[in-house]
């Protein structure tokens, strides 16, 4: 009896939700595919967000969702009649509201529009402990390079010497940067912790 009526309080398994990112204006695409339960909140697909994409979580975010905003507010972007809602307590599935795509912006001064799709709809999986990527293409942008234009113009300089920025790109970035690099294990590994 102890047992029945405790898996009668066992929540049932969520259904799981594939889902597509793709960061908008920038060829070729760099884009994730990767799979959450629908009972996600909207602060904890922030933090899948920022680990499949490859960002550093240095911005402010915004999800705009079915009609609705979610983010983290900030009195000094805020509009009367604009207010964004907390995304601490909101699950995806709710904030959808049976819509199939929508949009999450990092970085208002950069302004990095993603476009997010719902390509499939899974059945409950009780083994489900982590969120999955499946597959992806190409780098995330560097933090703070300004933009989905002057991330174009970084490309071009930093992989030409000849460039007539090349030399303070490279001052700026410090480093190598392969455009086409994603590392899909290493993007699975950090995953792992994040806490459903």
């Amino acid at each position: 009896m102890e047992n029945e009526v405790r898996s009668s309080k066992r929540r049932a398994a969520p259904a799981l939700l594939q889902l597509k990112i793709e960061l908008e204006w920038i060829e070729p695409v760099i884009w994730r595919r990767f799979v959450v339960p629908e009972t996600l909140t909207l602060g904890k697909l922030h933090d899948v967000i920022q680990v499949v994409m490859g960002w550093e979580n240095c911005h402010l975010h915004e999800f705009d969702i079915a009609g609705g905003r979610y983010g983290i507010s900030d009195p000094e972007f805020e509009w009367e009649e604009e207010t964004v809602r907390s995304e601490r307590r909101v699950r995806l599935v709710t904030a959808l509201r049976g819509k199939k795509s929508f949009r999450y912006i990092y970085d208002f001064g950069d302004h990095w529009e993603h476009r997010i799709k719902v390509e499939k709809v899974l059945p409950p999986d009780p083994a489900f402990e982590s969120v999955l990527c499946l597959a992806g293409a190409n780098a995330c942008p560097p933090e703070d390079v300004g933009g989905s234009s002057a991330y174009m113009n970084f490309v071009e300089a930093i992989s030409d010497p000849e460039h007539r920025d090349h030399d303070d790109i490279m001052e700026w970035f410090a480093g190598p940067f392969d455009p086409a690099a994603f590392d899909l294990e290493d993007v699975k590994l950090r995953l792992r912790r994040i806490k459903l």
